[in-house]
């Protein structure tokens, strides 16, 4: 791949024994939390927020218009939230605009039930906090211990118990208990499902909550909903897997729905196809069957959508052809294979840690005669397990080719043992380019190129789509910031164009987005998601290490099998390490570039493209140099002189202090007390002020830091060879 053979080779002429503690790419403003993580519609509500590198945050936003936040007077971050009544029940985007911009993205739930915070210690039978049916409890997990909850059960009142955590971007992994009055334990659950249960009589029932390796902390949050059964579960973010479903134009809700029982061949639901059916794996060990008829030369292409639902299922389907002898195989379908080799490890760059693949089904099967045949489908999972929620959607179609995108920010891998998988948003400093991998589910054998744009930026941003070749699985986005642009702010398009049947399609690119920032994948596997909608912000308060772009601003042009020689301009703003930066290339076409070195503080540098080396046919071509370099970044520096500024007042303030107390010690009493008491105010606020100094002062001091370096957007034109003479 090449993103892993790039980064790596220039890792190994970049990174020395003594360079053993660089940070991974330039800080970015994430948010960490928001408490609590949700509200019901038509209510306010007072949270606080948490956040990394997220100095001066000016407001919180939401991805929906229907939530607004305004900044409480005289506390630090905290905000009162409004969810409009009408707000429909959902995870929404929560992020902050701070000095670098827009963060990344923390879930934010709607409900329509009454909620409640827990505000004090719970952690046994005594100590457990009421809750009344119909209302969801927000809450952090309580370390080494176990969070309990009394509710009054009725005899024969069925209620519903869920614990919402992955999705909602919790590190939690809940394990719920349904237990007596004395904390007997009557129903578990370690799947994240929901507890279905009847109480066999009237009295006080407990809920026991705790992760399953006993972690705790402000990262590990749920939202308890108890409601009277049956309930859906609370609503979730999406995985990246979701990026493919649904297919364009499919309906909200399925035309037929599947009946039991319709397990044995004996019961199998008799259907046409095309068709559209929702099921679900339920009982335990379910199969449900199918019965068509089909002709010979028909190809049939079958899609089962369970896990991109948020459920934690993996279909499989078998379809059979009925034979007077039995039942003959004719198609085995499994999962929908990923794009892009993914990581092997879960966080390095042998694959991105990104996984656009799910085990949901997405294949075709052929009919070679005319006759009857069946359908099963199953979940690889559900041997065991007997929930009612675990549905699918299973639709068998003559092929429609399309596609679906995503997008994620380029990562990169380092040194054996350095593992960082970091959320990062799209907040670009003042000169600064950014590459973003687009990935592309093909649908129904569609194997098109692929043109990929941006709409809506901020003012001094810019992008350019390096298309997705015919057959390939990605291709880059390269989003720019100029080195004079100016704070700003916006929600963004990223869209993909394509022409199948001779008709132009266009559809949306999803992000992609970790949860959490993951510095070592070692001890915390990163979790990904997709984004509701594209924030897309650039400051002015940094500027990129540095920029390189082409000396002029214009489309190069070449023949075929010519030397192309094009002139770069460089703008060092930091000092690097090292003697140069070695540099290939993104784009289609121009990814086997041979790696040449830019040597440090150069302000030009020729590159020379070969381009019949490169076998570039004749076309329009866009793409960007890359490299990876280590630079001496500071953080905040500006921060400093306000933190001097206030570490001398507040001594001037304290010595003031002193001399009033020490001039009023052997005076009135009470004055002397009063003025003892100020003077020990004093003395406590030079004390945080010069520990804010200290702390200020060691994060703007120069540190080792890896960043990925990526050029401003190169057009080039390749025309064909000029024809040559016959010779007579």
């Amino acid at each position: 791949m090449l993103a892993k053979s790039t980064f790596t080779l220039a890792l190994c002429t970049l990174l020395s024994a003594s360079a053993l503690a660089q940070q991974v790419t330039l800080p970015l403003p994430r948010l960490l939390t928001v408490m609590p993580m949700g509200g019901q519609a038509g209510t306010k509500v007072e949270v606080t927020i948490t956040g990394e590198n997220t100095e001066d945050v000016s407001e919180l936003l939401f991805s929906t218009p229907k939530i607004t936040a305004q900044a409480v007077a005289g506390a630090e971050n905290k905000f009162t939230v409004s969810i409009a009544a009408d707000a429909p029940v959902g995870v929404y985007d929560a992020r902050v605009m701070s000095r670098l911009g827009v963060s990344s993205v923390r879930a934010f739930s709607v409900n329509r039930l009454p909620e409640v915070t827990r505000t004090k210690a719970n952690n046994s039978v005594e100590t457990a906090m009421v809750l009344v049916v119909d209302s969801i409890c927000n809450a952090t997990m309580t370390k080494r211990a176990v969070d309990f909850y009394a509710f009054q059960g009725m005899k024969g009142k069925r209620v519903a118990v869920d614990c919402a955590a992955a999705g909602i971007d919790s590190r939690l992994t809940p394990v719920v208990i349904l237990a007596d009055a004395k904390g007997g334990d009557l129903k578990v659950n370690r799947t994240g499902g929901v507890i279905d249960f009847t109480p066999p009589a009237d009295g006080t029932y407990l809920i026991k909550v705790s992760d399953l390796t006993y972690q705790g902390g402000e990262r590990l949050f749920y939202r308890l909903a108890l409601q009277n059964g049956p309930a859906p579960r609370q609503p979730q973010t999406q995985t990246v897997s979701a990026m493919s479903w649904p297919p364009a134009g499919l309906a909200a809700t399925a035309k037929a729905n599947e009946t039991e029982p319709n397990n044995k061949p004996a019961e199998a639901q008799k259907i046409t196809l095309p068709c559209d059916i929702a099921g679900a794996f339920f009982p335990a060990a379910d199969v449900d069957t199918f019965e068509f008829a089909a002709k010979k030369g028909e190809t049939w292409w079958v899609e089962v959508a369970s896990e991109r639902l948020g459920l934690n299922t993996d279909p499989f389907v078998l379809v059979q052809q009925v034979k007077q002898t039995g039942l003959s195989d004719v198609a085995e379908l499994y999962d929908i294979a990923p794009p892009m080799k993914v990581t092997s490890n879960g966080y390095s760059y042998d694959g991105p840690p990104y996984d656009a693949g799910s085990p949901d089904v997405n294949g075709k099967f052929e009919i070679k005669e005319d006759g009857t045949y069946r359908l099963q489908v199953r979940d690889l999972f559900g041997g065991t397990r007997s929930d009612a929620n675990n549905v699918y959607r299973l639709l068998v179609r003559q092929a429609a080719p399309d596609f679906s995108l995503a997008a994620w920010a380029v990562h990169m891998t380092l040194r054996n043992g350095d593992r960082a998988s970091l959320s990062k948003p799209m907040a670009l400093r003042a000169g600064e380019t950014r590459a973003f991998e687009v990935v592309v589910q093909r649908r129904d054998g569609f194997d098109g190129e692929i043109e990929i744009g941006m709409e809506n930026l901020p003012p001094g941003v810019s992008a350019a789509g390096l298309k997705i070749a015919k057959g390939k699985p990605f291709g880059h986005l390269i989003l720019t910031a100029s080195g004079d642009a100016k704070r700003g702010f916006s929600l963004a398009k990223i869209i993909g164009r394509a022409t199948i049947n001779g008709a132009v399609v266009t559809h949306p690119v999803r992000v992609a987005s970790m949860e959490w920032p993951v510095k070592d994948a070692k001890g915390e596997i990163p979790a990904p998601r997709l984004m509701a909608d594209v924030p897309v912000s650039v400051t002015d308060s940094e500027q990129a290490p540095l920029t390189i772009a082409a000396a002029e601003n214009k489309v190069f042009e070449a023949k075929v099998g010519e030397t192309l020689k094009i002139p770069l301009k460089l703008t060092w703003r930091n000092e690097f390490n090292g003697t140069s930066i070695k540099v290939k290339a993104y784009g289609d076409g121009f990814s086997g570039i041979k790696e040449f070195d830019i040597p440090l503080k150069a302000a030009t540098y020729e590159a020379v493209l070969d381009l019949a080396m490169l076998k570039i046919a004749p076309g329009e071509y866009t793409f960007a140099f890359q490299s990876l370099g280590i630079c001496k970044y500071r953080y905040n520096p500006a921060a400093v002189l306000a933190a001097e500024a206030e570490q001398k007042k507040a001594e001037q303030l304290a010595a003031l202090a002193a001399a009033e107390a020490k001039k009023l010690a052997a005076t009135d009493a009470e004055a002397a007390k009063k003025a003892a008491e100020k003077q020990k105010q004093a003395d406590a606020a030079m004390t945080a002020a010069i520990s804010r100094m200290k702390t200020i002062t060691t994060a703007a001091s120069p540190a080792d830091t890896v960043e990925i370096l990526i050029s401003e957007p190169i057009r080039v034109s390749v025309k064909p060879a000029a024809a040559t003479t016959a010779s007579k």
